[in-house]
Formats: structure tokens, C-alpha cells, sequence
């Protein structure tokens, strides 16, 4: 890229930065360090979403939607591969099994469909989860700079 041009108003680096702010809970949940319901994983939940909006606010990006839609899709990743590398961890060595009538199925090609579904469902949370705090953002980044039109100097 040349030119100092950003389409989305930050540098790599602090996208993949922002993303991962959000890596902690997966971590310490994976591993039952941490509880949902308690405020711990609530600042953990919401903390990091709540630093990508203020820094879409502050950074005012071209396009604050997208913008975090890519953050979100870049914590997709990390939650992807932390559930891959946390797998047996979280699972305490039972790994789940499918049921039904797939319950026959080869156990090794029952951990590889799993294992696919929860990455494409990582994948997915991350992308719809930039979509909610990207329109959220976006939202903000519209009211306030209307606002900042709208005050005389």
C-alpha cells in the first residue's frame, strides 16, 4: 500500500491488536479458569468491545463498520485457534462425540467434523460479533460527528 492511505482507518498491527484484547477469555475459559455469569467474564466479554468502539470513536476510520467487522473477524481467528489448541483441554480428555445415527462413525472422523464445525463457528461468532459492535460503532461515529458539524467553533 502507498501513500499512507488506510481503507480502514488503522494499521494492521493495531487491528490485530484490538482483535486480540479479546483472546484472554477464550483462554481462561477453555480452561474453566473463569465462570459466565461472573463479572470477571463480563469485563472480559465486554471490555475488549468496548475498546474497539472507543477506538473507532476516537480514530474516526473512513469506515467504522468495516472496520470492526475485520477486528471481529480477526478475533474469530484467535477464538478459532484457541479452541483448536485448548481442544482437549476444555474437553478434560472426552472429547464430544456425535449421536444419532452418526454415533458409529469413526471416532477419529467424528473429532475432525467437530473440530471443523467449532472452527467455522468461531469463524462465524467473530464476524457476526464485528457486525453488532461495528453497526454499534458506526451508529456513534455518526451521531457524534454530526454533532461536531452542528457546534459552532
Amino acid at each position: 500500500m502507498t501513500g499512507g492511505v488506510r481503507p480502514l482507518g488503522l494499521p494492521w498491527p493495531a487491528l490485530v491488536g484490538l482483535a486480540a484484547l479479546a483472546a484472554p477469555r477464550v483462554v481462561l475459559h477453555d480452561l474453566e479458569l473463569i465462570q459466565e455469569g461472573t463479572p470477571v467474564n463480563a469485563l472480559l466479554v465486554f471490555g475488549p468491545l468496548a475498546c474497539w468502539i472507543a477506538v473507532v470513536v476516537w480514530r474516526r476510520p473512513p469506515r467504522p463498520f468495516l472496520t470492526v467487522v475485520v477486528i471481529g473477524a480477526l478475533y474469530g481467528v484467535f477464538l478459532a485457534v484457541g479452541h483448536q489448541v485448548l481442544w482437549d483441554a476444555a474437553f478434560d480428555g472426552a472429547a464430544p462425540s456425535l449421536g444419532g445415527n452418526l454415533a458409529d462413525v469413526n471416532p477419529a472422523v467424528q473429532e475432525v467434523l467437530l473440530r471443523a464445525a467449532a472452527l467455522v463457528s468461531s469463524l462465524a461468532t467473530g464476524v457476526v460479533v464485528g457486525v453488532l459492535v461495528g453497526a454499534v460503532a458506526a451508529l456513534l461515529c455518526r451521531l457524534l460527528h454530526t454533532r461536531d458539524r452542528h457546534v459552532a467553533p
